[in-house]
């Protein structure tokens, strides 16, 4: 009897063991359901119906058919299209290089002690809080040829003579909307920045001060690589809100004048919603995504080497 059950407890405490690792399973994938069923009502099949309306000749009020590719195929015979695409490009590259750079000078300077930081702090956040059309109507009363508040600024310091129109002028709304849209995306690089910084510990820092490494070197060699990782994530981030960004420029320009700030997100508004072109509309926004989709695996590419090493 002895043997039996010294045999047979072997047995039963594996088929526990089973029971519990499906228990487990279970009980994970109940967790995850929630968020599954989440993720495919709103992001799985509006992507999903976005590529399939990419592929038909879908509009309003009309039967739609299959065309494949003749859309995309369509798109790139347009010059509009080609500007926006241009446009879209240099904006998200100039202004992710701007943010960038004011943002990690900002978030180095936040990371000192001083008198009232709590307060400075939570104000940088504001222009980052502030609903995006709120603030966008601002700018756009400080940048009207009349009543803007930049262009009394400038007059009576003696740096224009006449009236400049901002948002009227070709040459002057790509950058106007390009300052903007730093002015926004400055606050989120600094605090994330900022909270990579203080991960750092400061005995790094000291010992190479001890050493006689200066300030720029303990950033160089010291900081910049710490606060890395952090650094590409959060422009990732911004990189991707950006090239989507609809909101901002509608409100100050429409994609004008001479579409000048014409980029694919008023592009395909204005084809799909204005006039009711939902294929051409779709496929204006999925014609960025395989270059959004490499940007995406680098990334993926290098956070998995600094996790490895």
């Amino acid at each position: 009897m002895t043997s039996i059950e010294t045999i047979g407890s072997p047995r039963r405490l594996l088929a526990v063991k089973w029971r519990w690792a499906d228990s487990e399973r279970w009980m994970a994938f109940l967790l995850l359901l929630p968020t599954a069923l989440i993720l495919g009502v709103f992001a799985a099949y509006p992507f999903g119906e976005g590529i399939w309306l990419s592929l038909t000749d879908t509009r309003v009020g009309a039967h739609s058919r299959f065309v494949g590719l003749q859309n995309f195929a369509l798109l790139w015979s347009d010059s509009i299209f080609r500007r926006a695409m241009c446009n879209t490009f240099v904006y998200a590259v100039v202004t992710t290089i701007l943010k960038l750079s004011l943002g990690l000078w900002l978030a180095v300077l936040l990371n000192r002690d001083f008198r009232g930081k709590n307060f400075v702090r939570s104000t940088v956040l504001l222009p980052f809080i502030v609903p995006t059309v709120l603030s966008t109507y601002a700018w756009k009363w400080m940048f009207d040829p009349t009543f803007s508040v930049i262009n009394w600024s400038l007059f009576h310091i003696g740096m224009i003579s006449k009236r400049i129109a901002w948002l009227d002028d070709p040459n002057i709304a790509f950058l106007s909307i390009i300052v903007v849209n730093v002015w926004r995306g400055i606050p989120f690089y600094a605090i994330s920045l900022l909270a990579g910084l203080q991960t750092i510990g400061p005995e790094l820092a000291e010992a190479a001060a001890i050493d006689g490494a200066n300030r720029w070197r303990r950033f160089v060699y010291i900081t910049w690589p710490l606060l890395l990782p952090v650094t590409v994530l959060v422009t990732l981030f911004s990189l991707i809100q950006t090239f989507a960004d609809f909101q901002l420029v509608y409100v100050l320009t429409g994609g004008g004048p001479t579409n000048s700030t014409q980029l694919l997100g008023t592009y395909a508004y204005q084809l799909g919603i204005g006039t009711g072109l939902l294929s051409l509309g779709a496929a204006i926004s999925l014609s960025v995504f395989p270059v959004l989709f490499i940007v995406i695996v680098l990334q993926q590419i290098y956070v998995r080497k600094i996790e490895a090493n």
